[in-house]
C-alpha cells in the first residue's frame, strides 16, 4: 500500500456536486492498492499513520500524532498512486489492484485505521470521481509504502 498523507485544516470529499466527507484539523491520506498487500500491511501502516508525530506541542515543535492532537482522518483511494512511469510518458496501472481485491483492503484499512485512531474516520467512494478540497497545513506531505519497511 502507498500512501500520501497531509497534515490538514480541513478536507473535503465531493462526488456529483454533494459532499460527501468533511473533517476539519487531521490528516487526508490517499491510498493506493496492490495485490501483494495483505492484513499485516494494512496494520503497519494504520500504526504508523495514526502514530506519526507530525503535530504541533505547545511549543510549536511538531511532536504530537493525529491521536494526542485530537484530530480526524479521512481516506480516499487513489489507484494512481501504483503508477509505473520509468518507460514512456502514459503512466501504466498494472500494480494497481482491480477493485475485487482492492476493495476489501482498502474497507478492511479504513477499519483498522479507525480502531487505531479511537474514532470513526471519514472516507471517499471506491471507484467514483471525487473532488478534494483541503487546506495543507504546514505544508507536511509524508509518503509512506508499506512494501519499503526497511
Amino acid at each position: 500500500m502507498r500512501t500520501v498523507t497531509q497534515r490538514v485544516q480541513y478536507a473535503t470529499v465531493t462526488i456529483d456536486g454533494k459532499v460527501k466527507s468533511r473533517i476539519g484539523k487531521g490528516l487526508l491520506i490517499l491510498v493506493g492498492i496492490e495485490d501483494k498487500d495483505t492484513q499485516e500491511d494494512i496494520e503497519w501502516l494504520a500504526k504508523k499513520i495514526v502514530n506519526l508525530r507530525i503535530f504541533d506541542d505547545e511549543n510549536g515543535v511538531m511532536n504530537r500524532s493525529v491521536i494526542e492532537s485530537g484530530g480526524d482522518i479521512m481516506i480516499v483511494s487513489q489507484f494512481t498512486l501504483q503508477a509505473f512511469v520509468k518507460k514512456g510518458n502514459r503512466p501504466s496501472y498494472i500494480r494497481a489492484s482491480k477493485p475485487e481485491t482492492a476493495i476489501p483492503l482498502y474497507e478492511a484499512f479504513c477499519a483498522e485505521t479507525g480502531l487505531q485512531l479511537g474514532k470513526e474516520i471519514t472516507t471517499g467512494t471506491f471507484g467514483a470521481d471525487m473532488k478534494i478540497e483541503l487546506l495543507n497545513d504546514g505544508p507536511v506531505t509524508i509518503l509512506i509504502d508499506s512494501q519499503n519497511r526497511e
